[in-house]
């Protein structure tokens, strides 16, 4: 099998491979190992395999391959709203509490992983275009109520900014941030933090 055949294998399946997925196209793990030494291929976490092209730098493609029942959620998901200033260090991904933690030992790029209840997972999610790339994310709503209930975990000038551009932002929507408090059980918070300026 030539290269230029490969990079098409791999180009079908989003440049992203698992290698069982890599053998039933009858790459072999001679072929493979040959490909990683060459710099065509890199091993990105154990069992998948990516192609070494322009979308090898692209986070989000990575991502959307490696975890994509995953909701960018906390820093992330602030920072695409616009309701912080900050450039988060790693990627912040809510999952199901029955993941397991190893899925996120991965070197590139960096994620953690937090945790959520299967109800949880399902409450105010969106589709977004993050570098041409499909993700999903938490709407604003979810992303304000999880901030209340991390205040104390989190960076006092990153939760204040967080909560002033909400309350800000005119696509923001007050009944649906009321029924998410109670859901996630903030009411109180919101009330107390957010009711005094709306």
């Amino acid at each position: 099998m030539d290269i230029q055949k490969a990079k098409q294998i791999f180009d079908a399946h989003g440049g992203i491979m698992k290698a069982k997925e890599i053998q039933e196209h009858k790459i072999y793990s001679h072929y493979l190992a040959n490909l990683v030494k060459q710099g065509y291929v890199e091993r990105i976490r154990h069992g998948y395999y990516q192609w070494q092209d322009e979308r090898a730098f692209s986070e989000a493609a990575t991502i959307a391959r490696l975890f994509p029942d995953a909701v960018i959620c906390r820093e992330s998901a602030l920072q695409y709203y616009g309701y912080t200033d900050r450039t988060p260090a790693m990627w912040y991904l809510a999952v199901d509490r029955g993941y397991t933690r190893s899925r996120f030992k991965i070197d590139y790029p960096m994620v953690k992983p937090v945790f959520f209840s299967q109800e949880q997972m399902k409450l105010g999610v969106d589709t977004v275009e993050i570098e041409n790339v499909t993700l999903q994310i938490f709407n604003r709503e979810h992303i304000i109520c999880d901030c209340l209930r991390q205040e104390n975990k989190m960076d006092a000038e990153i939760f204040n900014k967080a909560i002033q551009s909400y309350i800000r932002d005119p696509q923001k929507n007050v009944p649906r941030l009321m029924e998410y408090a109670k859901i996630l059980r903030t009411e109180k918070k919101v009330r107390k933090i957010i009711g005094v300026w709306l």
